[in-house]
């Protein structure tokens, strides 16, 4: 199966995934400068996260090498921790100032 899966993603050539990762990290990019909701900009990170992610994946199946795809866990490790300590941001914020848009986020000065 996983011979099958190498053979596939051989077939397509590797400057479509660099295309398609680049664009997925400047959408990413766009959305954490342009977006003022907290929750947009977490799933922007997300997108430039699985951007980067996808770029690994690729680059190891094209070589034949495993190490970018260990990579890959480390970065599934680190978004899921980052959903799980800014969400309870988010979640502490919102008690707080009773919105999510990070221009309000002046009122927690002292």
């Amino acid at each position: 199966m996983t011979d099958q899966i190498t053979h596939i993603a051989k077939t397509i050539p590797i400057e479509h995934y660099i295309y398609l990762s680049a664009i997925l990290f400047s959408i990413g990019v766009l959305g954490v400068l342009i977006r003022r909701n907290a929750i947009i900009i977490f799933m922007s990170i997300e997108l430039m996260l699985n951007a980067a992610t996808l770029l690994l994946t690729a680059f190891s199946t094209y070589r034949s090498d495993a190490a970018g795809q260990v990579f890959v866990f480390f970065i599934m490790v680190v978004a899921a921790a980052e959903v799980a300590v800014g969400l309870a941001i988010i979640v502490m914020i919102f008690r707080n100032i009773k919105s999510i848009d990070i221009n309000l986020l002046n009122k927690l000065k002292w």
